[in-house]
């Protein structure tokens, strides 16, 4: 068969929308989540405002889809350790990608406090924060229930408590990480995490 036109461009619909989540995250960075309009992320991921229909309906769903994309990352990175080495090693790796200490997770982390101020007006976005929430609850609880059973931690350690507590915890150095920077630098943010730590595993029986 001859064919004289170009050939049809071939757009991948799942990669599409990953590039104009992506590009939504650069204009709330930027310039924050108000002007993350449809018109300026259109703008910013290179697509016509009228194309943006065929991958997001409404605003709400390109925020909730951005949101999601931001969790999905983290929680792929933090999945991917295993414990095949000392127990509180994995656990110090496990917090760090919890909090702004490279370029990407602060990136990500810049963008999920967009959403989170969000939250309120938005029960999609509301929902989604609440699952996150309890992943991250999970993933902690794991590695406390790993550091008591390979005896690192105290036996009699109220893990399901210690869990918020630490989650509680590791938020706030990574809010104060975001917002002060110059006072909460990475070094400050894994030492304060390392001797969080460090408390709980000398507290063994």
């Amino acid at each position: 068969m001859c064919y004289n036109g170009d050939m049809p461009k071939i757009v991948d619909h799942e990669q599409q929308k990953i590039k104009v989540a992506e590009a939504a995250w650069r204009v709330i960075r930027r310039s924050g989540i108000e002007q993350a309009s449809v018109r300026n992320v259109a703008q910013e991921a290179g697509v016509s405002p009228g194309s943006m229909r065929h991958y997001f309906s409404t605003q709400a769903e390109l925020f909730s889809f951005s949101m999601h994309l931001v969790s999905e990352r983290v929680t792929r990175r933090v999945s991917a350790y295993s414990f095949d080495r000392p127990v509180p090693e994995v656990a110090r790796d496990v917090l760090r990608e919890l909090v702004p200490c490279h370029e990407e997770s602060r990136s990500e982390m810049e963008v999920w406090l967009a959403f989170a101020s969000k939250t309120m007006s938005e029960p999609s976005l509301r929902e989604h924060a609440d699952r996150v929430y309890e992943q991250m609850k999970h993933a902690i609880t794991l590695i406390l229930q790993a550091l008591v059973e390979y005896e690192f931690a105290s036996k009699t350690l109220r893990v399901e408590e210690e869990a918020v507590k630490m989650l509680t915890f590791v938020d706030g150095v990574a809010l104060h990480g975001l917002l002060y920077p110059e006072r909460m630098p990475p070094p400050l943010m894994e030492k304060l995490l390392d001797e969080y730590l460090d408390a709980l595993c000398k507290k063994t029986d």
